[in-house]
């Protein structure tokens, strides 16, 4: 297995683990992103996610890798999942609501240690 996914996953249970969120089945891939060194994507209304880890980053954003704190990002995504899952069935836009979460997960991303 690679060591960066290994890594990945060990730390991402590890926030999972104090964020509170062990309620949730968490799968893990590592596969190609377009855009993103990692992301994390949800079962419609479920407990299920699947938190992926970018297998084929570009060389330019290679000095930029940041295993540990790539894995803290997309646990913070968790721990917002419910809040933005309901807001989006509400009144405001997905796009709005999106901008404003990811907005929110990089704030928290600096206040939150590790």
């Amino acid at each position: 297995m690679n060591k960066d996914f290994s890594d990945f996953q060990k730390y991402f249970k590890e926030y999972q683990k104090e964020f509170g969120l062990n309620g949730y089945e968490v799968y893990f891939k590592y596969e190609p992103l377009e855009k993103n060194f990692a992301e994390i994507r949800f079962g419609e209304r479920t407990q299920v996610a699947i938190v992926v880890l970018n297998s084929n980053l570009p060389d330019k954003d290679k000095p930029f890798k940041d295993i540990k704190q790539d894995a803290k990002h997309e646990a913070i995504h968790l721990l917002l999942y419910r809040l933005e899952s309901s807001a989006k069935w509400r009144y405001a836009s997905e796009a709005e609501m999106d901008e404003a979460v990811e907005e929110l997960v990089i704030k928290l991303e600096d206040l939150i240690n590790g």
